[in-house]
């Protein structure tokens, strides 16, 4: 039965995989087509299908997203920009320092493009009036958001589907990976200090300019600001310990969402039509796919196959993963890929019965470290991207390639070294 539907399966597979890559249709139709003719040609029943949606993933993203969508209404993410801009006394180089740090720590906490999208404006703002070009700060800025991602079990879509996939708790992605995120961001932003240092001077008249913006009309609503300020305190000490207290993520996120729903006083269908549906639903479809190529066999298949390459090594294998993962992300989508990896891995794991805790952080390293590497290596750099554009700035895929793949092959080679040091 599982011969008959090898070709299928595959076939609706990798045309999927290559209109999504191609961008040429929107990624969350082709997606859920993919896993609709996986049902219509007979791989799995619908039921089954329905079985391999990692609803632990789906709904963490939800919750978050209704989170963030209620506390960006306060105005806090423009309080903290201008605040530290102002702390910076009009220091380029503080600045930069000060924003990519705000951006690292807000995307370990928040997703990436909600992050880009609240501190964006506000640079172009500060960089207009101090008379800076703002490229090397929104660069600098998307750099570190994909690195401060990597911090903790919501920081990437890439690491919440891991997590889901392995049990992996918020603080064992944070004490894993938090010391490394760490390392990479301090080594990148003295990289991007040096490319950007002739640009990073500015007059001391436009210094003092800096004292003319005025923090006290950022924040909009404070009553909500402090209603969802301990929302999400309260929920990021659920993730951390969700395994005491025997329940998913998921729950902990949608919990925290729906109490704030209800005494936020928002509107709640505005709120909820600011979810990114089309991403909740990209991912349903994608599971579907995978799950099909799964129910059929290829994914073993993959694995034997990568097991003989490898010839069984976790060290080789473990490498292999990081740079595959970095190199593809750069160009590819990196949620589909991850996608893919994960059951694969889960497989060589059966197989062999190897110890696959290195072969998980080599793939969440690769996934979101090979965002910085290209232009469309990550949603947050296409924004970025496009803001540009529209303020007059031109940022080719060339220019982005220049400064953004050394600093992703830095930043693995990085992450090489951690892996064998502490992990192989």
């Amino acid at each position: 039965m599982e011969s008959q539907q090898f070709l299928p399966a595959i076939i609706i597979f990798l045309i999927a995989y290559g209109v999504i890559i191609s961008e040429k249709f929107n990624r969350t139709v082709v997606a859920l087509l993919g896993a609709v003719l996986m049902v219509v040609f007979h791989i799995f029943d619908q039921e089954d299908a329905l079985k391999f949606i990692d609803f632990n993933t789906v709904g963490l993203l939800i919750g978050m997203m209704i989170i963030v969508s209620i506390l960006k209404r306060t105005g806090i993410f423009q309080y903290v920009a201008i605040k530290t801009a102002k702390l910076s006394k009009g220091s380029p180089w503080r600045i930069m320092l000060y924003f990519a740090a705000i951006t690292a720590v807000s995307s370990a906490l928040l997703d990436n493009v909600t992050t880009i999208l609240l501190i964006a404006p506000v640079t172009f703002v500060i960089t207009e009036t101090l008379g800076l070009n703002a490229i090397p700060f929104l660069l600098t800025e998307v750099f570190s958001a994909n690195i401060g991602g990597l911090a903790t079990s919501i920081g990437d879509p890439t690491i919440i589907m891991i997590s889901g996939a392995t049990g992996l708790s918020f603080t064992d992605v944070l004490f894993n990976l938090g010391p490394i995120v760490l390392v990479i961001f301090t080594v990148v932003l003295l990289i991007l200090k040096f490319i950007f240092r002739e640009q990073l001077h500015i007059s001391e008249d436009n210094k003092k300019k800096i004292e003319s913006f005025d923090v006290s009309k950022a924040i909009t609503d404070p009553v909500l600001l402090r209603k969802s300020g301990l929302i999400l305190v309260l929920t990021i000490l659920g993730f951390a310990s969700h395994h005491a207290l025997g329940v998913e993520s998921a729950t902990v996120a949608l919990l925290g969402a729906g109490i704030l729903l209800l005494i936020g006083k928002v509107d709640v269908e505005e709120v909820l039509e600011e979810v990114e549906w089309p991403t909740i639903f990209f991912f349903m479809g994608l599971f579907v796919m995978v799950g099909a190529l799964e129910t059929v066999g290829v994914l073993e298949i993959l694995a034997s196959g990568l097991i003989n390459l490898t010839g069984g090594s976790v060290v080789i294998t473990s490498l292999l993963i990081l740079w595959v993962a970095a190199i593809a992300s750069a160009f590819l989508d990196n949620i589909p890929f991850v996608a893919t990896m994960i059951p694969l891995i889960l497989n060589i794991g059966q197989m062999t019965g190897m110890d696959t805790t290195p072969l998980w952080w080599a793939l969440a390293l690769g996934a979101c470290l090979g965002g910085n590497g290209s232009i469309v290596g990550a949603s947050s750099n296409v924004i970025v991207s496009g803001m540009l554009h529209k303020k007059g700035y031109k940022l080719s895929f060339g220019d982005f390639l220049k400064i953004g793949f050394p600093i992703m092959i830095v930043a693995v080679a990085i992450s090489t070294v951690y892996l064998l040091v502490f992990y192989l």
